[in-house]
């Protein structure tokens, strides 16, 4: 018999090293692992490419998508910026036998394991503090002041959510988070 499909959210604020975890952990082809895409309105960051960072869709069709029920979960992180899981990339993954990773914010976390309760395994990466998030931050040289400001403001929101998952994983050594998320999945996924 198949088993069931499972899902692995990694939440935390911006800055906090989530997304290289879950980069080095696709990495771990043994766990069998695949990323889930979201959907967002915003502009591509970067270096970042449609189809493989994000699936990059305006206001107006990611408005279409939600009328449809086409989302696991969707939220408007952001004025006019939404970001979303669609159900058919679920599917999609679960299709190839594999179990879904995510890298999402913390109230799309909390809103899969709500959906999916049996089948998903929350992880809070929390930074060390809201200082050295923001020094990361301002080390990537993606945003603007501004948006530093927002994202900071929003991670001490994040922060008090950080009880509702299965396991808060500090990340104040990052070679040691890994370590640590890759024996977490490792156990979730066997």
């Amino acid at each position: 018999m198949k088993k069931k499909g499972k899902l692995i959210v990694f939440s935390a604020p911006s800055g906090s090293g989530k997304t290289t975890i879950v980069h080095h952990l696709l990495a771990q082809k043994e766990l069998n692992l695949d990323f889930s895409i979201s959907a967002t309105s915003r502009k591509p960051r970067g270096t970042e490419i449609d189809g493989k960072d994000y699936y990059f869709i305006s206001d107006e069709k990611f408005k279409k998508h939600i009328d449809k029920d086409d989302f696991v979960e969707f939220e408007e992180v952001y004025t006019n910026n939404f970001y979303g899981t669609l159900k058919k990339e679920v599917k999609r993954i679960w299709k190839l036998g594999q179990d879904v990773i995510f890298d999402i914010d913390v109230v799309g976390g909390l809103n899969i394991k709500k959906k999916y309760p049996e089948n998903t395994f929350a992880i809070f990466v929390q930074p060390p503090s809201i200082e050295e998030m923001e020094r990361r931050l301002r080390a990537r040289k993606t945003d603007s002041e501004e948006k530093i400001k927002e994202r900071v403001a929003k991670a001490a929101k994040e922060m008090k959510f950080a009880k509702d998952f299965d396991v808060i994983l500090i990340n104040d050594d990052l070679e040691e988070a890994k370590k640590e998320a890759y024996k977490l999945v490792e156990k979730f996924v066997k």
